[in-house]
């Protein structure tokens, strides 16, 4: 069996952050924390588009979903504020990034990056994220925990985080900083850097503990070698089978059963491996924005790198609609981790994965599934929030956009077409407002 360059997550029954909430229709008090939403296209994330619908807001919640000759006929439209839009749909799920602060795509720039200047830049990168009609994230190793909080309190502004902490790798592998010292990489893993380096069962357990004590919704794994670090192979496996069985029995309990949830990258992917990922279950998160865009940028990876990152490529764009030919569940991630604007893999350009995923054989209408309603299952069907989605109780995340996407998915590429953002309720963005600074 061909092996897939694999970077592994595993889901933790802690990851929801929403749950469903009653409401009372006859609350005299409606009218004070509820507002509507018309829309001419409903695109509700998982079934078919609706024409003419009207959307209510309760809260942090949707309250309900009608036509909007019914709610125009309803006592609620004369004491309810609201909008029209063209198109209404979930707000937009990137289940693949990095909020690592830094100019350099590279494993030692991470190691070596000043914590506090990586946050600062990362509180912009949020920001752009939002913007962009990304409300839910899946962070997969980077400052996603400290900033999730920051965002919690208000401090800063941006989406939903499920952040992993960490990339747990073996020495050697993916996530050691192979030029610096073995001893300081141990070291300041053990000190908030957003990697952890580990060997033997007692370890993996360890570092999947550290984890979840830093606030981590998933667990993390580099399964094989990476194009990032600097002497791994993108073929080898890197840990052993009792290790990686250790870290997936540390981050599942209750009655999920072991085994990894979702496969990262799936460059090497062949028909054997779609197979058994349909057989287990399995969600690919292809990110073929970094690996398309990444190419076109050398300067921001070392040679060796670079050198890898063009042999993965050949194999990328192939693996990925062979994975969308033989109905492999596939959610979208992009892999976007470096805060410089104004650059195809700035934060905020998470929109292109859309466009990306119909080229390699998706219709507009499964991409933009893949892109809300598949989110929320790459942390667990037992622990997937409530969202993505425009269905009764779940959050009030939803973007709107000037034009349909159905007849043109390139429209999400851009964040200047989404005209709003609302997550859990808020309006954080609308003609004339943006999120962030100016990209």
């Amino acid at each position: 069996m061909t092996r897939n360059p694999a970077e592994y997550t595993v889901p933790l029954p802690w990851a929801s952050s929403s749950h469903l909430e009653h409401t009372n229709d006859k609350d005299t008090n409606l009218s004070t924390d509820m507002h509507a939403i018309h829309t001419k296209l409903l695109i509700p994330g998982y079934g078919k588009p609706t024409e003419n619908m009207t959307v209510v807001i309760k809260g942090p919640k949707i309250h309900s979903i009608t036509s909007t000759s019914d709610f125009e006929d309803s006592v609620l439209s004369r004491i309810m504020r609201s909008i029209s839009v063209p198109v209404l749909l979930p707000g937009l799920w990137d289940c693949h990034l990095h909020y690592f602060g830094n100019l350099y795509l590279s494993i030692d720039a991470f190691a070596l990056a000043s914590q506090a200047l990586a946050g600062a830049r990362s509180a912009t990168d949020v920001a752009r994220t939002l913007n962009a009609g990304f409300t839910s994230v899946r962070e997969v190793g980077g400052y996603g925990a400290d900033l999730a909080q920051a965002i919690a309190e208000g401090q800063l502004v941006g989406p939903n985080i499920y952040p992993s902490v960490a990339m747990i790798s073996p020495t050697a592998g993916h996530g050691d900083a192979h030029s610096l010292s073995e001893q300081w990489v141990k070291d300041v893993s053990d000190h908030g850097l957003p990697l952890r380096v580990v060997d033997g069962v007692a370890e993996c357990r360890k570092a999947v503990r550290q984890c979840i004590r830093k606030g981590a919704k998933v667990i993390k794994i580099a399964g094989t070698g990476g194009v990032l670090s600097s002497v791994d192979d993108p073929h080898q496996a890197e840990f052993a089978m009792e290790e990686l069985v250790a870290m997936v029995e540390e981050g599942i309990v209750q009655c999920l059963k072991a085994g990894v949830k979702t496969i990262e990258h799936g460059t090497y992917l062949d028909e054997e491996v779609c197979e058994m990922m349909k057989e287990k279950d399995a969600i690919l998160v292809a990110t073929r924005t970094v690996v398309t865009n990444l190419v076109n940028h050398p300067e921001l990876m070392n040679p060796e790198s670079y050198k890898k990152l063009l042999e993965t490529a050949k194999y990328h764009g192939q693996a990925y609609a062979l994975a969308v030919k033989k109905g492999v569940k596939i959610a979208l991630g992009t892999d976007l981790g470096i805060s410089v604007p104004n650059n195809d893999l700035s934060h905020g350009k998470d929109g292109q994965e859309l466009r990306y995923a119909v080229e390699a054989g998706m219709t507009p209408l499964q991409a933009i599934e893949a892109a809300t309603a598949r989110g929320p299952m790459t942390l667990g069907t037992k622990m997937a929030p409530k969202s993505g989605q425009i269905k009764e109780g779940f959050d009030a995340d939803l973007i709107a956009l000037h034009a349909n996407p159905l007849n043109d998915i390139g429209i999400l590429s851009k964040a200047e077409n989404v005209t709003h953002v609302w997550k859990g309720g808020k309006n954080f963005k609308e003609p004339g407002m943006r999120v962030g600074p100016e990209l």
